[in-house]
């Protein structure tokens, strides 16, 4: 599972040239996404979290679904309703697509000191 983030330095590199060039794209960007998070409508930060994990799952943003869970963590999300936002995808957007989520929710656990009891 390693070979998908072995791009993480290209994709931070990438970030940094967007931001240093079109900063105020990029801001105006954070800004919108803070505003759909606080006032576009009535589900908590905790759910916006667990929306945002699976459809990176199901797009398969092997990066992003990597933000992503790291972010539900830290709004109060357990390590089960995450998983279990993982495991709703498969119906929808595959079986492969929820098996590659479940490798990136497992390794970012074990990255992050939180793997598997």
């Amino acid at each position: 599972m390693d070979d998908y983030f072995d791009n993480a330095d290209a994709i931070e590199k990438n970030l940094r040239y967007f931001t240093e060039r079109h900063g105020e794209i990029y801001r105006a960007y954070e800004e919108y996404g803070r505003l759909v998070h606080e006032q576009g409508g009535p589900l908590s930060p905790k759910t916006c979290w667990l929306i945002k994990v699976a459809l990176s799952t199901a797009s398969l943003h092997v990066y992003a679904l990597k933000t992503h869970i790291l972010k539900a963590l830290k709004s109060g999300c357990s390590r089960e309703e995450i998983e279990h936002s993982i495991l709703l995808v498969a119906p929808s957007a595959g079986f492969p697509k929820t098996m590659t989520g479940l490798l990136v929710f497992r390794e970012t656990m074990e990255e992050f000191g939180q793997a598997e009891e």
